[in-house]
């Protein structure tokens, strides 16, 4: 091959991802569903894997073992083996934080006098059956969707610097020219035209080269 980028040769396939997270749907608020589902769905939020489960007293003490120990342990066992659960992998940008804000407090009594719209306040019973569980960490989230989803495949977030790079080196100079171009140009529908501009001036489209067809001997 001549002419051709030879930096482009063995270049690694984009990583961009979206972080996830666990919900889950408690006893007693799996009657409501479909209706949480809606609003997870409206919420922007995407729903990757679902399972429905009736936990063991066993399993729901190995999900809640960091509780374990503290007075309220044997009543959140008994509480979450009481009958079955939705587990949920649900995926949007700032999914951890945003579900747990979505959720709200974890006391529902309390969530009810200082976030009356959080759904634990709309679903949940009394200060422990809350009718929601959300991750608190990435670190929580791995663990906690590995145990309901074993096969589940867990890439890494790019948070921070690694973003920044990797829309330093692969985003930004096209992007720019094109935003410069969009600016002397003026058109009317700035984000059709940016978008039918990205995509001629994409730098990793593949170069075809124009063949003569030869006509057969007669």
């Amino acid at each position: 091959m001549t002419g051709g980028n030879t930096d482009e040769v063995g270049m690694d396939p984009p990583h961009i991802y979206v972080e996830r997270t666990l919900a889950i749907i408690k006893p007693d608020a799996v009657h409501k569903a479909e209706e949480i589902e809606d609003i997870i769905l409206r919420s922007g939020f995407a729903i990757l894997q679902k399972r429905r489960v009736h936990l063991t007293p066993e399993q729901a003490s190995d999900f809640y073992a960091e509780h374990y120990g503290k007075l309220f342990f044997a009543s959140l066992v008994a509480y979450m083996s009481s009958g079955p659960v939705i587990a949920l992998v649900i995926a949007k940008d700032q999914a951890i934080s945003y579900w747990r804000e979505l959720i709200g407090p974890t006391n529902t009594i309390k969530a009810r006098q200082t976030h009356p719209d959080c759904l634990r306040a709309i679903y949940g019973t009394d200060d422990q059956r809350n009718a929601l569980h959300g991750s608190e960490s990435f670190t929580a989230s791995e663990r906690e969707i590995r145990f309901f989803f074993p096969d589940s495949i867990i890439e890494p977030v790019p948070v921070g610097q690694a973003s920044k790079d990797y829309l330093s080196r692969k985003v930004n100079p096209t992007l720019l020219k094109g935003l410069t171009e969009l600016c002397k140009q003026k058109p009317v529908d700035p984000v059709v035209w940016l978008a039918d501009w990205l995509l001629d001036n994409n730098p990793n489209k593949p170069k075809v080269a124009s063949m003569r067809v030869q006509e057969p001997d007669n």
